[in-house]
């Protein structure tokens, strides 16, 4: 029913929902810095939801920056509802096309010839990109984007791939801690060592060409307020957040790209760390960072707890039937946690 209302207004040019050829939520940029730059925003992971943050952060950067933001999913195969347990079911990737930032954090998905052109593209005119968490891993399978092999993706474009968890999976979180001498970076303004649930992960291949702005300090649990552990796991501290100077497909162009492994859904309930995240896209668009950005939520976010969902919940996307405009302004989402997920008191009560 509520489907048939948004089409009937569609028609009356009261609203604009997505149609059946269009997967992709669209925000407005009001007035703002932010002003006639486009952000795409691609989710699409079946372990960190981000179905979920990815919307919050587009509403955050259209309506209170001021910049165009097009949110793309993972669909199911049908292309009925969103499935972040498709691997090559994001839709929408000719978004880039009029993109200025290209902001990601995909797990091994599979991109088709037609996908694989549009991320070809848009790397190829050297365009910045905003990765996190699995973005280091977001790509994997037999397309070739021109020359890179998708899952080279992270290496090459972001600065790191998978490697390991260097804290314990839903056991340890992680705190940000500037790296010393980038302590007043503009994109560290007004970041106050951002904390997460989700665990440090482990980076090796940064280079001397790479800038690191926060190392990951494991703390002992999940508790905001737990302390660093003490011992080899932090000496020393693993990147968190660096600049990674990118080289696109075909061996020419130079690109700039941001990446933290920081970013599961319930790591955005941090203040800092969603104002890291939009200190940086101002910064790779080449923006003045404000000071003290304002990262207040648009709508009330509850964020789903990270984690895979075993053979009992495999039918969990079909059965809540999610679709883009889901995720729209004045929607709020139910939280669905996985099975096993850990006590964890600290997100905020509907």
């Amino acid at each position: 029913m509520k489907r048939f209302f948004a089409a009937t207004l569609a028609l009356a040019g009261l609203f604009s929902p997505l149609s059946a050829q269009d997967k992709t939520l669209f925000f407005e940029g009001s007035v703002g810095p932010g002003k006639g730059k486009h952000v795409v925003l691609v989710s699409g992971d079946e372990e960190y939801r981000t179905e979920e943050s990815m919307p919050m952060l587009a509403k955050l950067l259209s309506k209170k920056h001021g910049f165009d933001c097009t949110v793309l999913f993972s669909w199911s195969k049908d292309g009925k509802y969103i499935d972040p347990n498709n691997p090559k079911g994001v839709m929408g990737l000719e978004k880039l096309e009029a993109a200025d930032l290209l902001i990601v954090s995909t797990r091994f998905r599979d991109l088709d010839e037609a996908g694989a052109r549009h991320m070809e593209q848009y790397l190829n005119a050297g365009k910045p990109v905003l990765g996190f968490r699995t973005a280091t891993h977001g790509f994997k399978g037999k397309t070739k984007i021109g020359s890179l092999e998708q899952n080279a993706w992270g290496l090459k474009i972001l600065g790191e791939k998978w490697v390991n968890h260097h804290g314990k999976h839903k056991k340890q979180g992680a705190r940000g801690i500037a790296e010393k001498g980038q302590e007043e970076h503009a994109i560290l303004n007004g970041v106050k060592e951002p904390y997460g649930p989700s665990d440090v992960y482990g980076v090796i291949h940064l280079t001397d060409a790479d800038t690191i702005l926060l190392r990951g300090a494991v703390t002992e649990t999940l508790a905001p307020d737990s302390a660093a552990v003490e011992g080899k796991q932090n000496a020393p501290m693993m990147p968190l957040a660096w600049l990674h100077p990118y080289t696109a497909p075909n061996g020419e162009t130079k690109g700039q790209a941001f990446c933290t492994t920081m970013g599961a859904s319930v790591d955005f309930l941090d203040e800092s760390l969603r104002r890291l995240v939009v200190n940086a896209s101002y910064a790779l668009l080449e923006l003045k960072v404000p000071e003290m950005a304002d990262v207040d939520y648009v709508d009330p976010f509850y964020p789903s707890f990270y984690g895979f969902f075993n053979k009992n919940q495999a039918k969990v996307w079909q059965e809540r039937g999610l679709v883009a405009e889901d995720f729209g302004l004045g929607k709020v989402t139910e939280t669905v946690d996985p099975a096993g997920t850990p006590e964890w008191p600290h997100r905020p009560k509907r």
